[in-house]
């Protein structure tokens, strides 16, 4: 219990400045480089540095490199260091969510799946660079978990994403290609389970997107798409 107490207490001390609170805000629900944090923030790097050192001593964040550019590493939450502390941040309200990582094979066609069991929010899911097929291992992956993939053959982000949609990217290279989009946008940082290509890669995958669905999910609310002009 004492040991609990010190832990919430050095977890708290960490969160005891603005721009640190404002770090944690902004990676409830998504994985940030922290080039993107220090923009977002508005602050020095070097500060930024500090501020993450003491986060990632008190065991509130993680860091990794990229999957696709080894030079870049992401910053995420660790969640469950967090439990009771925080309020829950604003809805996001969005017509449509859709995960978006290389081949829509794999991670992407995962996530839209267990999406579809927790919510009901429409969901799709697309590729940068689309492959021929779902990658079997996934369709074995969601069968032991008791999901329908969705996505029968893969499709080109081109052919899917609505500008208001929800555009959740779900592997490096994704998020580091797209560049700008219009989108409302979260970016989770997954290791591909094609490079391993071993069913335990793809079930602990498909356990890393059923943690981050389940975070995200409570938070976004179903807005319909305006009507088009000439339509009733």
């Amino acid at each position: 219990m004492a040991g609990d107490r010190a832990q919430r207490a050095a977890v708290l001390s960490a969160l005891g400045d603005p721009s640190r609170l404002a770090v944690v805000d902004l990676l409830q629900v998504q994985d940030l480089s922290p080039h993107a944090l220090a923009a977002a923030l508005e602050i020095p790097g070097n500060l930024l540095a500090h501020h993450l050192k003491v986060l990632e001593t008190a065991g509130v964040v993680t860091r990794a490199h990229s999957q696709n550019d080894k030079r870049r590493t992401y910053v995420r939450l660790v969640p469950e260091s967090l439990d009771g502390l925080l309020p829950a941040p604003g809805p996001l309200v969005v017509p449509r969510v859709v995960f978006v990582c290389t081949h829509n094979s794999a991670r992407s066609v995962l996530a839209e799946a267990i999406w579809n069991a927790v919510s009901d929010v429409p969901s799709a899911s697309a590729g940068t660079h689309p492959a021929e097929r779902v990658n079997p291992r996934a369709t074995s992956a969601a069968g032991r978990a008791g999901l329908a993939l969705a996505a029968a053959t893969p499709r080109s982000i081109d052919d899917v994403l609505s500008a208001d949609d929800l555009l959740v990217s779900v592997c490096d290279s994704v998020n580091e290609e797209l560049g700008d989009v219009p989108n409302p946008r979260v970016h989770w940082s997954i290791p591909d389970p094609a490079l391993r290509d071993t069913d335990e890669a793809f079930a602990e995958a498909l356990t890393d997107i059923t943690e981050r669905v389940a975070h995200l999910a409570p938070r976004v609310r179903y807005r319909r798409h305006a009507p088009t002009k000439g339509t009733p």
